[in-house]
């Protein structure tokens, strides 16, 4: 591969010529008013498990990786109204250990800054590093919340500005508690199942034709020769939480890399050269589990086309267990089950998101489902511009050929200023 070929991409390719976008539904008004009678609290998809906040970040992983819970509530340290502080996942993990990883390659004026990567970095000296500075460090984890009387359309009001999860209150004149969470997937699921939308599902994603789609848009790329690092800086400055990975020679989707795989598969490992490992490795790392039983390869494939069904779009969403797939130029039709191994040249990237802020615009909900990420980008280009720029320069600068050491999450007190990490 050229070394001066980018690992963060942006796909120019003219849009195809398609039909006219399809008007907005007849019956909308009865849909919505239908939403305005279900209970968010009705869609609980998962409980709460809170820790204190200053619980290590080790201690903090362990618990999300034997919960096997898609986050924490990091319980607040002073008295206040809310019993909650914020949230901890594992794109907060992601950031964590990026800048673990990074920091010593950063300008120092870059830290001085940013008050939370100095703070952090100072915990590290002390030999601990409390989960709540590293609650929502990815600033893709906000805590939301809702009281059991909301309607789903105040999870569509959250959610499609880019949340991916809300606690619900319980009502009551006694000590706040919570009944459990409703994520942006649930939501997703109950409106693939809301039978009166069923026609308006089988509209193709070209005509749907509203800003939150973006079908030929930039995409966050990483040559399968990048390290994990590199995916890893990547997701953390450009504020997704999943890259697609492409062959280095030809430039087409392999596969796709995201935070949960950092995290399932970063944090437990013994390995100190796992943050220097190609992307191809990586990737099959993460496809081992799926075929070792019977030898059948079951690895999702994580791209539709602009003809794909709305529905179909949706299904291999929830059927992937991704946030997001990519668009190809492969027009097979809509009701094909696999796209020819995803090699296929992208053109663009389809959301949870941005299905999700579909329905709310449906409600005539004000919602700018771009909005988190052009402020997560901002506040990385104000504090990481300088090795925000390494992070997309040519692929020979890859993490500059290694790593000093991985970072792990114990923290050690004799980290240094030169090559020590925040971690041992």
């Amino acid at each position: 591969m050229a070394a001066s070929k980018r690992m963060s991409q942006s796909f120019t390719l003219e849009p195809p010529q398609f039909p006219k976008a399809i008007n907005e539904p007849d019956d909308v008004e009865r849909w919505v008013e239908d939403w305005r009678n279900v209970l968010a609290k009705d869609l609980i998809d998962s409980r709460i498990v809170d820790i204190d906040g200053e619980t290590s970040v080790e201690e903090a992983c362990e618990i999300v990786l034997s919960e096997n819970i898609p986050c924490l509530a990091v319980r607040a340290s002073e008295p206040c109204e809310e019993q909650y502080s914020g949230l901890f996942d594992w794109g907060d993990v992601n950031a964590f250990l990026t800048l673990a990883a990074t920091r010593h390659t950063s300008p120092r004026d870059d830290l001085i800054d940013n008050s939370r990567a100095e703070a952090i970095v100072s915990a590290a000296r002390a030999g601990h590093v409390p989960v709540r500075l590293v609650s929502n460090l990815s600033e893709k984890n906000p805590l939301e919340m809702l009281p059991d009387t909301a309607s789903i359309i105040s999870l569509l009001e959250i959610f499609s500005r880019g949340a991916h999860r809300v606690l619900i209150r319980a009502s009551g004149s006694g000590p706040i508690s919570f009944l459990g969470i409703v994520s942006d997937r649930r939501l997703l699921t109950w409106f693939a199942e809301y039978k009166p939308t069923a026609a308006f599902l089988e509209t193709p994603l070209h005509s749907l034709s509203l800003p939150s789609l973006h079908l030929f848009s930039a995409v966050i790329t990483a040559t399968s020769t990048s390290s994990v690092l590199d995916a890893m800086r990547l997701m953390s400055e450009e504020g997704v939480s999943s890259v697609a990975v492409l062959d280095d020679d030809a430039g087409v989707l392999l596969s796709a890399v995201s935070v949960t795989d950092i995290g399932r598969l970063v944090v437990p490992s013994q390995s100190k050269q796992i943050l220097t490992m190609p992307l191809h490795q990586f990737i099959s790392l993460i496809k081992a589990p799926d075929g070792s039983t019977d030898g059948a390869d079951r690895y999702p494939v994580y791209a539709v086309s602009p003809t794909s069904l709305l529905s179909y779009t949706i299904q291999k969403l929830l059927a992937t267990n991704s946030h997001r797939l990519f668009i190809t130029r492969e027009t097979n039709g809509a009701a094909s089950p696999i796209i020819a191994s995803a090699h296929i040249p992208l053109t663009g990237v389809v959301s949870i998101v941005d299905i999700l802020s579909l329905f709310a615009r449906l409600a005539h909900l004000d919602v700018d489902p771009a909005r988190m990420q052009r402020n997560r980008r901002a506040s990385t280009a104000s504090t990481n511009s300088a090795h925000s720029a390494s992070g997309r320069s040519a692929s020979s600068h890859r993490s500059g050929g290694s790593v000093s050491r991985t970072p792990s999450l114990r923290t050690s007190a004799g980290a240094n200023e030169s090559g020590g990490s925040l971690a041992k």
